[in-house]
């Protein structure tokens, strides 16, 4: 990996989408093993997956994993902390704006 330069990577993976009561989620396993690292971004070819309420559905894809370069990861690594942060910065209530 390149101190400037990208690197693509095009691994399998399974997609699994839950759409019930108790759970609404979706998650990518890589059946190589390959691992997401800072930085790094991941984009699942094919079409839109649907699941129906109360069922989850599991489908086999391919993704292109796109490596940060040496320098992003090390931004990434630098920065993320205080994107964090922002999140803390919120809180939510039920009481109405005024």
């Amino acid at each position: 990996m390149g101190l400037f330069t990208r690197e693509r990577q095009t691994v399998p993976c399974t997609v699994t989408i839950s759409h019930c009561f108790d759970e609404l989620s979706a998650h990518v396993r890589f059946n190589d093993g390959s691992v997401v690292g800072p930085g790094d971004t991941v984009e699942v070819q094919g079409a839109e997956i649907m699941a129906p309420y109360g069922e989850v559905v599991s489908e086999d894809r391919t993704a292109i994993i796109t490596r940060a370069s040496g320098i992003e990861r090390l931004w990434t690594r630098a920065t993320g902390d205080f994107e964090f942060m922002e999140l803390c910065e919120f809180s939510f209530s039920e009481e109405a704006l005024s």
